[in-house]
């Protein structure tokens, strides 16, 4: 038991932040799906339908459309966020490099710098943007599944009521495929611009996040 302790203790110190991260979104998405499948056979239920076992319903266009469209918003953020700091500053914000020294200086090359870094060429300048890469790739698979998923539901609607089923690029033209990308896009921009806004004046102490509690609100970054 002991050395179990020691073993975990360097772990959760090293990692906590992503774990508990982690734990929230598998505990949230839990959530979400056992209160989607009451909301579906409830709405089953109105409309004299079968209820839906649950596997079914994680495995249905509803659940697939509803949860795409939230990870994609989030991914997108993501993507402008890190995009826009490299050359868009904020004076103030904790959130900005300081726009009287935008270019930081690169950290040397040594033996434990990554594999594409002494790598160069190709591989370095890819290396150099894959964290823009990654999160659009991920908006990308997001944003698709979405459309997926919307049209398998829409089209599981339809038939339902005996009208003919639509393609997905039929789908993405609709208002509706736009209604709900948009009214997550547009708390993803609200959320981070609340974030670098409000850290030019608020503080967290110990929260990288925030500059030092002691500095002026004029001064930029950590």
């Amino acid at each position: 038991m002991v050395r179990a302790k020691s073993y975990w203790r360097p772990v959760w110190r090293n990692n906590g932040l992503s774990l508990a991260l982690f734990a929230l979104f598998a505990i949230s998405l839990v959530g979400q799906s056992l209160a989607g499948w009451s909301t579906e056979n409830e709405h089953r239920t109105t409309h004299g339908q079968p209820h839906m076992e649950f596997a079914a319903y994680l495995n249905s266009g509803g659940f697939l459309e509803v949860t795409m469209e939230n990870w994609e918003s989030e991914f997108l953020q993501m993507f402008i966020y890190v995009v826009f700091t490299v050359f868009l500053f904020q004076r103030g914000s904790s959130e900005s490099k300081d726009p009287d020294h935008p270019e930081e200086p690169e950290a040397p090359i040594t033996g434990a710098s990554p594999a594409p870094v002494r790598a160069g060429g190709w591989r370095l300048a890819l290396y150099a943007h894959s964290m823009s890469i990654a999160f659009l790739a991920l908006f990308a698979l997001s944003f698709t599944l979405h459309a997926l998923g919307g049209v398998r539901h829409f089209n599981e609607t339809q038939a339902l009521q005996g009208a003919a089923a639509i393609s997905v690029w039929t789908y993405i033209g609709t208002s509706k495929f736009w209604f709900e990308s948009l009214q997550n896009w547009q708390s993803e921009f609200l959320s981070i611009w609340a974030m670098v806004v409000l850290s030019i004046v608020l503080r967290e102490r110990g929260s990288p996040e925030s500059k030092s509690v002691a500095s002026s609100h004029h001064h930029t970054g950590r």
